[in-house]
């Protein structure tokens, strides 16, 4: 059964352990939901915590509230203390490895080779955000979309 299930209450069968998660701030919400319905074919979905924007079938950006310390491989990831908000999102070649070994905001989600988070706060800057969500919606959208992609830097 391992972890991540626990034993229910006067039963011999198992319910899934589920972590416990804060609301994503409204204001953050509203800034990452912009730049990612901005981009052709997104749609946005509610996910199992949090929220996350697909393309296709595919989520290219997800972003949710964890708190630190506790089980979650979010909170894990990102170690972080207290409650967080953080934005998962892929990344490719270079940019990948850049990000991978940045550090703070940054880091490496650990699952799916090409994961990447960084944590949202006052310091976030937005123009980066929106970059890698475009650069992260390019690397799973098929080329025709991908074509109608306005990149900052061509």
């Amino acid at each position: 059964m391992g972890d991540h299930c626990q034993r229910v209450s006067g039963t011999h069968s198992y319910a899934p352990q589920v972590p416990e998660y804060a609301d994503v701030p409204a204001k953050l919400l509203r800034k990452a939901r912009k730049i990612c319905m901005a981009l052709p074919d997104a749609w946005e979905e509610e996910a199992w915590v949090g929220t996350r924007w697909r393309v296709r079938q595919r989520t290219f950006a997800h972003v949710l509230t964890v708190e630190g310390g506790s089980d979650s491989a979010h909170a894990r990831a990102a170690r972080v203390e207290g409650p967080t908000t953080v934005v998962t999102f892929r990344a490719a070649g270079e940019e990948l490895d850049m990000l991978m070994h940045a550090g703070h905001p940054f880091f490496y989600a650990g699952w799916g080779r090409d994961v990447v988070g960084m944590v949202l706060d006052d310091a976030t800057d937005w123009d980066e955000v929106a970059e890698l969500l475009t650069d992260s919606f390019c690397v799973l959208a098929p080329k025709k979309l991908v074509a109608l992609v306005d990149r900052p830097g061509g």
